[in-house]
Order: C-alpha cells, then structure tokens, then sequence
C-alpha cells in the first residue's frame, strides 16, 4: 500500500511520464502533484482533467449501456505529442479521485502505462 506521495513519485518512473497528479474530479482540486504540468501549470490541468473525467462518468452512454457495464475505469485523450491517461480510484468509500498522468508520446508505451497506473491506484491508499 502507498499513499498519495508515494504513488506520485511511482508514476513518475512511467516511461515517458512528464507528469503526474491526484486530482478530485467533484471539486478540480490537484490533491497531490510531481513533474510538470502542460503548459506548466499543474491546477489548471487538473480543472481540465476533472471537467473530463465528470463528463465521462456522469454520462449515461459511458456507464450502464448494458447490464455488465460497470462504472468508467480509464479516460485516455491522445495529442500529437502527448498522452493523457486518467485512471479513477476505487475506493471502499464513495471517491471521485483519478490519478491523471500526462505522457510524451514519443518515449511512451500506452499500453504499459495503462497498466502501470491500474497497479498504482489498486495500492493507493487515501486518508
């Protein structure tokens, strides 16, 4: 088990990870930053993602378009040069965390980092 620092630092070693944060996708807050932000700027990416990441998950077509459909896991939005991947939390407790990890896509491997972050989250543990 990890906490938020700790899996921080974790997603950093990502191949290709230029940046990471756990953001609240209720409020847009980044609870806990590492690396760089696009365009430098850590909280403003973290409004951008969380408006995302509360789209997909509060739309109906992304959750429960059939009976096995459970709620959304991953968001991954491709840029030229980049990758971003948000992975929500599972919690035992009613969460709207997803840990958002901004990749250059040139050094990345989409697959191993989908992975990785799956592994991540699975052992984060929230206060």
């Amino acid at each position: 088990m990890t906490g938020i620092d700790g899996c921080l630092a974790e997603a950093m070693t990502v191949p290709g990870a230029r940046g990471a944060s756990l953001v609240d996708w209720s409020s847009g807050l980044a609870l806990g930053a590492a690396g760089h932000g696009p365009d430098s700027d850590h909280e403003t990416a973290a409004a951008g993602a969380a408006e995302l990441a509360r789209l997909a998950f509060e739309n109906g077509a992304f959750t429960g378009a059939t009976p096995d459909s459970g709620p959304v896991e991953d968001l991954v939005v491709t840029a030229r040069g980049s990758y971003h991947l948000m992975r929500f939390v599972e919690t035992s407790f009613d969460s709207s965390v997803f840990l958002y990890l901004w990749l250059d896509r040139t050094e990345a491997n989409l697959a191993v980092a989908l992975f990785r972050l799956k592994d991540l989250t699975a052992r984060l543990v929230l206060p």
